[in-house]
């Protein structure tokens, strides 16, 4: 069994969601390192700090159960709505952040029996990742079930312009200078447009068992 993955891909592929089941299923730890960067936007705008202030003293933890911790107080939910996904997206450019973060991860890596999603795990992160798997879908099929997420939410949402966040956010991880979103030349790709969650999760757990 694979002892350390690394699953990449774009905004709304469903990263998150199947490796938080697939680490369940493998008694893994799930490591959800966009929730970090999730947490030094939501940081950012609750401050009105500079990006580089609020880095250098930024205490980010997240427990087994999934939860999110920022300054030793629950944001799980608060770093889930839309103005905290673009400000994701921004902070991430900035290289004092994703040095402290990649720095962070690493150490959490170190025990093995991990699962940890990303953007830039399998090609900066853990270039050594036992498994790498490159999630994706189609850009009409990530805007719905972004779409269908914030609606059972009770966000307010409107899906044409969420198709034109989740293409700009496309556009802007892929073309940011530092670490950009990529697939590993090592990476399995995997395209969920027409496969639903246990699907994908039975293909990655046949991949970590080969």
């Amino acid at each position: 069994m694979k002892k350390i993955i690394a699953v990449d891909g774009p905004a709304g592929a469903g990263k998150s969601t199947v490796s938080k089941i697939v680490a369940a299923r493998l008694g893994y730890t799930y490591i959800d390192t966009g929730a970090m960067y999730r947490a030094v936007a939501l940081k950012v705008l609750l401050s009105g700090k500079t990006v580089e202030d609020v880095t250098q003293n930024i205490d980010i933890k997240l427990d087994e159960s999934g939860k999110v911790f920022l300054d030793g107080h629950e944001v799980t939910k608060e770093i889930r709505t839309p103005e905290v996904s673009r400000g994701a997206s921004d902070v991430a450019k900035f290289g004092v952040v994703r040095k402290r973060l990649t720095e962070l991860q690493r150490e959490m890596a170190t025990q093995g029996k991990v699962i940890m999603d990303g953007r830039d795990i399998g090609t900066q992160v853990l270039p050594n990742a036992d498994l790498k798997i490159f999630l994706t879908a189609s850009v009409e099929e990530r805007a719905r079930r972004r779409f269908e997420e914030l609606k059972e939410k009770n966000f307010a949402a409107d899906f044409e312009q969420i198709k034109k966040e989740i293409s700009l956010r496309d556009k802007q991880d892929s073309e940011r200078e530092i670490a950009p979103l990529a697939q590993a030349e090592d990476a399995i790709l995997l395209d969920s447009t027409d496969l639903n969650i246990e699907q994908v999760v039975e293909k990655i757990l046949q991949l970590a068992a080969c």
